[in-house]
């Protein structure tokens, strides 16, 4: 790869040395990677092969004590023991390949999934604990339904360096039967001892569709998502979720409705998002429930504009939501994302990429998600003009809207 050196002078080089590592990362036999920095080189050796079933079976299945170290005993409680205390981890690795997140750099893009015997036997020693009074808070991984998920054909994956089986199609070879996972949830739920199993991970709807078989060129990006029911019974599993296993709030993360933002983020187009909120509500109603649907949404990712911020702002207005929490983004390392923040350059195609790094420019887009708030109305319009999508005021706020927000923002200043 690229020097050391040269990537400092060099954000381009620094961009393709990103791509060789990525690209090499989404193999399941990948080269060695090296990179002379001043007189020596580091060597990056490829990874172990995915751990079997009977191996991360062995994983689980030692006698853990399922508890801090003592040491921990006398600064209190541990917010991050208290969350996953009482979920059960199904699999490790995803392979959702969105730009933002780490997992398939560190876990791996293939699934490696515990069998169903080994995830009962750590059921039964959850709800064997004298402190657990019946709520099981989590059955899934880093993606909720991608448990016993794969290629069929598996010397197929050995060739393949795509960065996602579900992007921007569900890849033809992928096993994306949710049958399994509806079983053991029923199962699960069944323990004599367990009164409630939650489903706390994030549900990746994009596996509701199925793989379409031939070429993907020349498709535009909008119509490169299904949301057909297809034969994988995905959307049974979410409405098995739906009624069963959910407290009151079901989380989805659709990120963003731009699609050319999106097309960046690697996340399927907002019509899935649609699709989900309208199968939610018919479901909600049919079952006389009066749940939540949680988008998670992000602001100031590469290649967003304030006009991309102000539309996703009126479609979150014309489906009546009013975000409480919401994410701004935040460069991490060894994430596509990032280094399009850096760099401001796609590594996958080597365009430039917009991207706002000032402290001013991403407070206006993170505002953009508080549309409905009185008090910052004002500094919104003001935003929306110096960006020079005024049109978006009326949208937001209807025609009678010329004030120019003067007090508001200095009040708020």
């Amino acid at each position: 790869m690229h020097s050391y050196e040269e990537c400092l002078k060099s954000k381009r080089y620094e961009a393709e040395n990103y791509h060789i590592i990525e690209l090499e990362s989404n193999k399941i036999e990948c080269a060695t990677l090296v990179q002379r920095h001043g007189d020596r080189y580091v060597v990056v050796n490829p990874p172990e092969p995915p751990m079997s079933t009977e191996e991360i079976d062995a994983s689980f299945d030692l006698p853990y004590m399922r508890l801090p170290h003592p040491k921990y005993k006398r600064r209190g409680a541990i917010p991050a023991f208290e969350m996953i205390r009482w979920s059960v981890n199904t699999h490790r690795g995803c392979f959702g390949g969105c730009s933002f997140c780490t997992i398939s750099a560190h876990q791996g893009k293939q699934i490696a999934s515990r069998s169903e015997e080994s995830i009962l036997h750590e059921v039964e020693a959850i709800t064997s604990d004298p402190e657990f009074h019946g709520v099981l808070t989590d059955l899934g991984g880093p993606s909720a339904n991608m448990w016993r998920m794969g290629g069929k054909n598996k010397e197929l994956c050995r060739r393949c360096s795509r960065y996602s089986c579900s992007m921007p199609l569900l890849c033809p070879n992928l096993d994306s039967d949710h049958r399994p996972m509806i079983d053991l949830l029923r199962k699960v739920a069944s323990h004599p001892k367990v009164k409630h199993l939650y489903v706390g991970s994030g549900i990746r709807c994009d596996l509701f569709q199925e793989g379409v078989k031939g070429s993907e060129k020349g498709e535009k990006r909008s119509e490169r998502t299904s949301v057909s029911d297809g034969n994988n019974a995905g959307w049974e599993y979410f409405k098995e979720v739906v009624v069963n296993h959910t407290s009151g709030r079901l989380k989805v993360a659709p990120e963003h409705s731009s699609p050319h933002v999106l097309a960046l983020m690697r996340k399927p187009s907002f019509e899935l998002f649609r699709e989900t909120k309208r199968r939610f509500t018919e479901i909600c109603k049919q079952a006389g429930l009066r749940y939540q649907l949680i988008p998670y949404f992000i602001s100031s990712h590469p290649s967003c504009r304030m006009e991309d911020m102000a539309q996703l702002a009126v479609d979150l207005k014309q489906m009546g939501y009013r975000l409480e929490q919401i994410q701004d983004f935040t460069p991490t390392p060894m994430t596509l994302s990032t280094e399009m923040y850096y760099t401001g350059i796609d590594p996958s195609t080597m365009k430039p990429v917009y991207v706002a790094t000032t402290p001013e420019a991403k407070a206006d887009q993170r505002r953009m998600f508080f549309f409905y708030k009185p008090e910052l109305k004002g500094q919104i319009i003001q935003s929306l003009r110096r960006a020079g999508v005024e049109k978006y005021v009326a949208k937001l706020y209807g025609e009678n809207n010329n004030n120019t927000g003067k007090q508001s923002f200095k009040r708020k200043m």
